[in-house]
């Protein structure tokens, strides 16, 4: 159940705001962007239990949310703001999936690829959101359904990746892999990682995928430390459907999405994954390409380039 405290009126513009306040950096950054956005009358609403470790004046509006609860929590307000890491930028995808509510994202962690700003930003980024400058799209998401004895028994989605890994750390977890109805490979490793092109520079790179621009409509299976002479990073189709079959008469393993919910494969399970009905909406401050994105996030080295020829 939602439950909401404050003094926020009905027609006011209402910004949602999302701290990661275990750190004392994104404390003052959420004081800083509720004491700009107050002073230009757009009204702060915040979950209850960050609204604990914030300074925050009582015309903020809290909300009190069952554990896990999203919907609804962002309903009526217009933006999204979030300021944290990969990890807090996560959970503000949660909120924003099931509003449809677009989320800024302001990174005070190391990487951040889903962020539009940094820290240092805060100022112009209270001035884009008093003066509604900034343009919104859509990612693709993915929809996560796992059978067992050919009964569904739970469904899932994530922004950046399903993961099916094994649950022992001693022992090797056996998969085999399909694309649109039909088998691909099978092997013993470490599990494999279905993603979208924005989780492509999360856990799917870190386990040797290709980077994906997000403006391409695609799927990604990368197996992860497989011990097989065939596991190779796949890109298929956006409206394929990919499986992965926990094989019987081996160890149990674990789905995770997004790295924020998991449960257990016992043997045998088969896990779905086809590209999701819903988007999560990102607001976006900057036209930069997302190849000028990929170089500053990773420090690639580009000294020496003289551009190409004109």
């Amino acid at each position: 159940m939602t439950v909401s405290t404050g003094t926020n009126r009905a027609g006011e513009r209402t910004v949602f705001l999302l701290a990661h306040t275990g750190r004392a950096a994104a404390i003052r950054s959420a004081e800083l962007v509720v004491q700009g956005l107050l002073a230009h009358g757009i009204g702060v609403r915040v979950l209850d239990e960050e609204a604990v470790d914030l300074p925050l004046p009582a015309s903020v509006e809290r909300v009190k949310v069952a554990r896990d609860e999203t919907r609804g929590v962002v309903d009526g307000c217009e933006l999204l703001v979030v300021l944290g890491g990969d990890g807090t930028l996560l959970r503000g995808a949660e909120f924003s999936r099931a509003s449809g509510v677009p989320m800024l994202g302001v990174n005070l962690g190391t990487v951040g690829f889903l962020a539009e700003a940094e820290r240092d930003d805060l100022d112009q980024v209270v001035d884009r959101v008093v003066t509604r400058d900034y343009e919104v799209e859509e990612r693709m998401t993915l929809d996560v359904a796992v059978l067992s004895d050919g009964r569904q028994v739970h469904v899932d989605w994530a922004l950046n990746e399903a993961s099916v890994e094994k649950a022992a750390r001693e022992r090797m977890i056996e998969l085999v892999l399909e694309v649109d109805g039909r088998p691909v490979s099978g092997f013993g490793g470490d599990g494999v990682v279905c993603a979208t092109p924005t989780g492509s520079t999360a856990y799917a790179f870190s386990a040797g995928g290709p980077v994906v621009w997000p403006e391409v409509e695609a799927l990604l299976m990368v197996p992860i430390s497989a011990h097989a002479l065939f596991a190779k990073p796949l890109v298929t189709a956006p409206d394929s459907v990919l499986a992965v079959e926990v094989r019987p008469h081996t160890l149990s393993g674990v789905l995770w999405c997004d790295g924020r919910r998991s449960v257990d494969l016992p043997p045998g399970a088969r896990v779905e994954v086809r590209r999701g009905a819903v988007p999560v909406r990102l607001a976006r401050l900057h036209h930069a390409p997302f190849t000028d994105r990929l170089v500053a996030k990773f420090a690639l080295p580009v000294a020496g380039w003289r551009g190409a020829p004109r």
